[in-house]
């Protein structure tokens, strides 16, 4: 099952002090973990229909 796509913080969210993680932070990694499953997930598809298409 694909998570949804993360949604950036509000403008609240993040008190623009250096907070270590910053909202910011934890936001773009969990934009590139998503990505990389978009990503995998695309190459799955892309490979199944190759496989479907050599089976026929």
């Amino acid at each position: 099952m694909m998570r949804e796509k993360p949604t950036p913080p509000e403008d609240y969210e993040c008190c623009e002090s250096g907070c270590s993680p910053c909202v910011w932070d934890t936001y773009y990694e969990d934009m590139q973990a998503w990505q990389a499953e978009q990503n995998a997930a695309k190459q799955a598809a892309e490979q199944a229909a190759v496989d479907v298409k050599n089976a026929e």
